[in-house]
């Protein structure tokens, strides 16, 4: 069953993603003890303890270990193994626990923006809708990005922490913001509100983890929002931002490298 939303595009009722998702488990590893009803509190409070505990990183590639596109497989990865994914494993993961606690959630594609002003295919991103009172946008694998969720109204500017975003909207086609240091609103992403299952992005999950044109088969990355800024490992390079402030070191050894995911990010590789 299908009915139109309020920008006249079809949106299914919630389908299970999953049968076997361990809630506590799963709130335990974000460190999240607060309610459990579905509201916009707390969607806010889960989005944030996701984006503060489980970083975003592509390292499965760069180790030759395959990274399939099944829900229950990357919340085992996150909450077993301790790790965190890219898109399609972190809000795919985030969105088997949300419909797991009576969340209404739709699955989205977004086409990334890309530095020449050009976006990039379908399923290049996976990004999600949840409906309470009134929609909303979450995305707890977009890396540098949002921590708490938006509001999903065009045309409303939204403060988040330091930064300021917007939803834009043109044909139908929606399209997330980021106010730039240049004065500028930065594209992120393009969107619509075409329901989307999870299968539809496994072709592009493969390219990200396989083509040489991907950033992700380029350089081994790992980053995490922290309560005053960002932690990022970009192969050897350490980056710490802390209330606008950055610093920058490079790394001497890979034994340091594996101290520092251990450090900063939890991760133990075997």
């Amino acid at each position: 069953m299908s009915h139109h939303d309020k920008y006249g595009i079809a949106t299914a009722e919630p389908v299970s993603y999953s049968h076997t998702m361990n809630v506590p488990a799963y709130l335990a590893r974000i460190g999240y003890s607060g309610p459990v009803t579905p509201t916009a509190e707390v969607l806010r409070a889960l989005h944030r303890a996701h984006m503060l505990s489980v970083p975003f990183e592509n390292l499965d590639i760069s180790r030759g270990r395959k990274i399939v596109v099944d829900q229950d497989a990357c919340a085992r990865k996150i909450v077993e193994e301790r790790r965190g994914g890219f898109c399609y494993e972190m809000n795919g993961a985030f969105a088997a626990l949300l419909q797991a606690m009576a969340f209404k959630v739709t699955l989205l594609s977004a086409r990334v923006a890309r530095q020449d002003g050009s976006f990039g295919p379908e399923f290049d991103h996976l990004t999600l809708r949840v409906d309470l009172d009134r929609p909303w946008l979450a995305d707890v694998g977009f890396g540098d990005s949002f921590v708490e969720p938006l509001r999903l109204l065009p045309g409303i500017a939204q403060k988040d922490g330091s930064q300021i975003y917007r939803i834009t909207e043109s044909a139908s086609v929606l399209q997330l913001e980021k106010w730039d240091a240049g004065e500028i609103w930065k594209p992120q992403y393009g969107f619509t509100l075409q329901p989307r299952h999870i299968g539809e992005f496994v072709e592009m999950c493969h390219y990200h983890q396989t083509s040489p044109d991907s950033s992700f088969t380029r350089k081994r990355l790992c980053s995490r929002a922290t309560p005053d800024g960002r932690i990022t490992l970009s192969d050897m390079k350490l980056l710490i931002t802390r209330n606008a402030n950055k610093e920058e070191r490079t790394l001497s050894s890979q034994d340091e490298w594996r101290e520092t995911l251990r450090e900063h990010f939890d991760i133990v590789l075997d």
